[in-house]
């Protein structure tokens, strides 16, 4: 098959609930006091990201779809708890922002499993490592004194609750990366067992 038009910068996702978005913005509110130079996450792009798959073809995104659904329709619909703050690779030398997740990291790690697998099949390359789920908040730019004050905020709220995510669904997601930020399209939502309707954009 011959592949032809745009690429799209193609990523697998879980969304996570307006409650925890809501809670997210705050803390990055909390953070920003420390005035570290940190490009935040707008809260209406936050997600947890599965798999990234970079540029793509029209017909390989098709592929992974298809993948997805299938790795989706094997994993029940589940609950996981959004908790503490913390940084790669530490809240002392932090470079990537992010809140952790307590309850529900197993059903998480399978279900990345499943989706690394299926796409696998398709030869899409498999992660080399260890799945980790998070929920970016931002990503530090340079650095600076404003960094030993981030992380003693970073300490602070290592056991903060956030907030409970049901995943019902597994999204197919574009990214075009703006001056303005990146912004992101749903390619395609997969339900999980029980989760609900599968739809193509």
């Amino acid at each position: 098959m011959s592949e032809s038009g745009p690429r799209i910068r193609t990523f697998v996702a879980v969304s996570v609930s307006d409650a925890v978005r809501t809670r997210a913005s705050q803390l990055i509110e909390r953070l920003k006091s420390g005035g570290a130079k940190v490009s935040w996450v707008a809260p209406g792009n936050m997600h947890m990201t599965m798999k990234f798959l970079g540029d793509q073809s029209q017909e390989q995104v098709a592929v992974i779809r298809d993948a997805v659904r299938q790795a989706a329709e094997s994993v029940g619909a589940f609950e996981f708890r959004c908790h503490g703050v913390g940084a790669f690779p530490n809240a002392r030398r932090p470079r990537t922002i992010w809140i952790g997740v307590s309850d529900g990291a197993a059903p998480l790690s399978e279900l990345h499993a499943r989706i690394d697998a299926a796409l696998a099949r398709h030869r899409f390359a498999k992660d080399r490592t260890r799945f980790c789920p998070h929920l970016t908040l931002g990503r530090v730019r340079s650095s600076g004194p404003g960094l030993q004050v981030l992380g003693d905020l970073l300490e602070r709220l290592k056991e903060e609750p956030v907030g409970s995510v049901r995943a019902s669904e597994v999204l197919v997601m574009a990214s075009q990366l703006l001056p303005s930020g990146p912004l992101y399209d749903v390619l395609a939502r997969a339900p999980l067992a029980g989760g609900g309707q599968d739809e193509a954009s």
